[in-house]
């Protein structure tokens, strides 16, 4: 069930819930999808994908989810505490014929509810991904734009959000 094979996807039914074992070889291939030129970063060891459950549940402040449209998982996120305050959104993934969709956006929703549940005070997130396909996306959050820097031959985008300040409305930009 693809976009691309010409099949209409209905949105309306998208589930986010959390990740459940069964999900290890979807996410495990959305992850491997997701590398740069194929290679995990230098600054990057994976270890989480292997290791969802301890990496995101054993600490309640952070968690896995995944997004789910007719049962076919399509999307991932995780939230890992970084610092006290501080918490980084990770593994943001949306299979490629379903980028164009409302899937995206409400794993950002789920992950950004999360946090503020938990008391985070700030977010980050990096990505090496087309800064037209997420500056976007990321700014309809309130998400800041910090820097650009080369890794691996593309761009790594860096962003955060301090969720004590309310997000810019429309007429303020």
């Amino acid at each position: 069930m693809t976009a691309e094979q010409g099949q209409q996807v209905d949105y309306s039914d998208l589930k986010v819930r959390a990740f459940q074992r069964r999900d290890q070889e979807v996410v495990s291939r959305l992850y491997n999808v997701g590398l740069l030129a194929g290679q995990i970063a230098s600054n990057d060891t994976g270890a989480d994908i292997d290791n969802i459950q301890e990496a995101y549940f054993d600490d309640e402040t952070s968690h896995f989810w995944v997004a789910e449209v007719d049962g076919q998982v399509l999307g991932m996120i995780g939230v890992a505490r970084e610092r006290e305050h501080t918490a980084e959104i990770r593994r943001l993934r949306v299979e490629k014929d379903h980028q164009d969709t409302p899937i995206a956006a409400q794993l950002i929703e789920t992950a950004l509810a999360h946090c503020k549940h938990h008391g985070y005070l700030k977010i980050v997130l990096d990505t090496h991904f087309d800064p037209d396909a997420v500056v976007d996306l990321f700014d309809r959050f309130g998400f800041q734009h910090t820097r650009t820097k080369p890794s691996a031959g593309k761009e790594l985008l860096e962003f955060y959000l301090d969720l004590y300040r309310s997000p810019k409305k429309e007429t303020d930009k």
